[in-house]
């Protein structure tokens, strides 16, 4: 017989076993599923750099409510609309 330079597909006898993760037993799902999900309460999120309120989008410089009446965009500040002659109440 001739040895082949491929591994054996059949040797380890499963499609799964070639893999490092297990599979965990009895874990409860709700109390270790959250580790990378969102958190609104986390300090990635500054503040606004007008009124001071905490910003609702990760890496943004102002508010939404503040971006909205000043006309900016709330990531960088860029002015998208002139607002000099509108009356524009936020409520």
């Amino acid at each position: 017989l001739v040895k082949i330079a491929t591994p054996d597909p059949w040797k380890v006898g499963s499609r799964g076993a070639g893999m490092k993760a297990k599979k965990r037993l009895n874990e409860n799902k709700l109390l270790t599923g959250g580790k990378g999900r969102y958190n609104p309460h986390s300090a990635s999120f500054k503040k606004c750099r007008i009124c001071g309120q905490s910003v609702h989008q990760p890496e943004a410089y102002y508010c939404q409510s503040c971006a909205f009446k000043k006309g900016i965009c709330a990531m960088c500040g860029v002015r998208l609309v002139n607002t000099s002659n509108y009356n524009q109440c936020a409520v």
